[in-house]
């Protein structure tokens, strides 16, 4: 991994040396290496999954605590802002990689984004013992390097994300999102207002990217999810905004331009209606 600048955080890059492969790295977090563990705000322009087998502490993620009780899987997405807090004796499997990776199972983004969005997953024994071993079959397929060895990579994903969601609607807390069966379209609109470094996230920006009418894309992305696209976009500038004012020193103009708002005051108003405290007395009550 390799780190670049990025509103105030900072943000982990897939660094492949080859420039023919997919972006993708398995591994433990040893060998995946010391930001695998990272304990302070961070976010990446790649899918993370970890899965914890042994170790204490908290995993932070967009603001909320998860206590690390092995076994789990975390998911982690593009522009989320996460972290490892106290954790102690860390270990189990972390994979990496980046959308296109996904080509072959273009629906594995809405099963990331639903396990992401949605409790952590603890599995049971047997669940357990069925992902150690695709896990190390992952690992050990991606150290081999051989002939085909992208499509078995992009098949076992697969079978981990669909075995995860069984996992999590096993246990009674299935993951709480409105993208599981949604769209395609609805699925990229999501992924589209979650970038870290947007700011134009209007509706007609968004649908002419996208190559359709905004007319079109609000139908899809209610039916999808049950919310207008202009109401998941404030929610999406909202969290952008309670991320940045609580983990950057970044001033509430640079936070507002940041999460979209050429106007810090009209930022301000909108903050306060939406979080019912202005940005500053979010940040203090935060900290």
């Amino acid at each position: 991994m390799k780190l670049r600048p990025a509103t105030g955080l900072e943000l982990h890059d897939l660094d492949v040396p080859d420039p023919g492969l997919l972006p993708f790295a398995a591994g433990s977090f040893d060998a995946i290496g010391p930001l695998s563990r990272a304990d302070f705000p961070h976010r990446h322009s790649f899918y993370e999954l970890a899965y914890v087998v042994a170790g204490s502490g908290t995993h932070v993620i967009d603001l909320v605590e998860h206590r690390i009780e092995p076994p789990t899987l975390y998911a982690v997405l593009p522009g989320q802002v996460h972290r490892w807090s106290g954790a102690g004796r860390l270990d189990g499997w972390v994979l990496l990689f980046n959308e296109d990776f996904l080509h072959r199972h273009p629906e594995d983004l809405a099963l990331i984004r639903s396990l992401a969005t949605g409790p952590a997953i603890r599995p049971d024994r047997r669940e357990h013992r069925e992902m150690v071993g695709l896990l190390r079959e992952l690992t050990s397929e991606h150290e081999a390097g051989l002939d085909g060895g992208l499509g078995v990579l992009q098949a076992l994903l697969h079978v981990l994300l669909v075995r995860a969601l069984r996992a999590a609607r096993g246990r009674g807390t299935p993951a709480a999102t409105p993208w599981t069966a949604g769209h395609p379209l609805a699925t990229r609109f999501a992924r589209l207002i979650a970038e870290a470094d947007r700011t134009d996230r209007s509706v007609l920006a968004l649908a002419r990217e996208l190559g359709v009418s905004a007319g079109y894309l609000h139908e899809v992305v209610k039916e999808a999810t049950g919310r207008t696209p202009a109401r998941l976009i404030r929610e999406q500038q909202t969290l952008e905004a309670k991320r940045l004012l609580t983990t950057t020193d970044m001033t509430i103009r640079q936070v507002s331009a940041a999460a979209g708002f050429s106007d810090p005051a009209y930022f301000c108003r909108f903050f306060r209606r939406e979080v019912g405290r202005t940005p500053g007395e979010f940040r203090e009550k935060a900290g």
